[in-house]
């Protein structure tokens, strides 16, 4: 007998953190480098940095809480009508499993043996794992997943950041677009990692769309000459 490492656990906060370090980095170091490519100054270019920082980072805890309180709000509903239905009318509640069931390849006797047992162990577990798809593993968690995207915001921003504090303006934009594209490729193959992914395929992907929005706004900024 083995221990099998699943990750189906870690969807909630990983997926939160992933997002929070992409957009800390890629808006960040695209934003410095939209500032740097206008012609503006280190202090500039840092200041408008860490600004950044702080606006992704409250904005990040504040869009994950809304929108992760959403789903929270319509499985409490969901859950609330299902505990109605199986308080009125548990016949056709158990029905409804044992039809579940036989979809998924119960022969009929079995499928309601097993409804009737679990309906009598936990019937409202039972009809959320099983009719509505809401387990603990992936259930709505609003303040984690806020905290864990604006920590994770907040270290990705950071680092393009060092990048303007460490090197000269006229190496910057090379410094911080090749460190962003370093520290994204990290990022793809550690979450990958993390949550049992091709370390390859995620990295390639988060390192291709973050080249692609720096290059965007670094030509913005050269266009322009404006910050963006």
């Amino acid at each position: 007998m083995h221990a099998e490492g699943h990750k189906t656990h870690r969807i909630g906060w990983l997926r939160a953190a992933v997002l929070g370090a992409n957009d800390g980095i890629v808006s960040t170091a695209s934003l410095v480098l939209g500032v740097a490519a206008a012609g503006a100054d280190s202090r500039s270019i840092l200041v408008a940095g860490v600004a950044g920082l702080v606006a992704g980072a409250m904005s990040m805890a504040a869009g994950e809480y809304v929108s992760v309180s959403s789903q929270a709000d319509t499985e409490r509903a969901d859950l609330a009508r299902e505990t109605e239905e199986l308080t009125t009318n548990p016949a056709f509640e158990q029905a409804e499993l044992t039809a579940i069931y036989v979809k998924r390849g119960l022969g009929p006797a079995l499928a309601s043996q097993v409804a009737t047992e679990l309906m009598q162990h936990d019937a409202l577990g039972a009809h959320a794992r099983d009719e509505l798809g809401i387990t603990e593993s992936v259930s709505a968690r609003p303040i984690q997943a806020a905290f864990a995207s604006a920590a994770t915001f907040t270290v990705g921003a950071a680092l393009p950041l060092l990048m303007v504090l460490i090197f000269p303006a006229a190496t910057l934009m090379w410094a911080v677009s090749g460190s962003s594209l370093l520290f994204l490729a990290l990022l793809g193959a550690v979450s990958a990692k993390a949550g049992g992914a091709p370390v390859i395929t995620a990295a390639s992907r988060v390192t291709f769309w973050g080249a692609l929005a720096m290059a965007l706004t670094a030509g913005v900024g050269a266009l322009f000459g404006v910050a963006v």
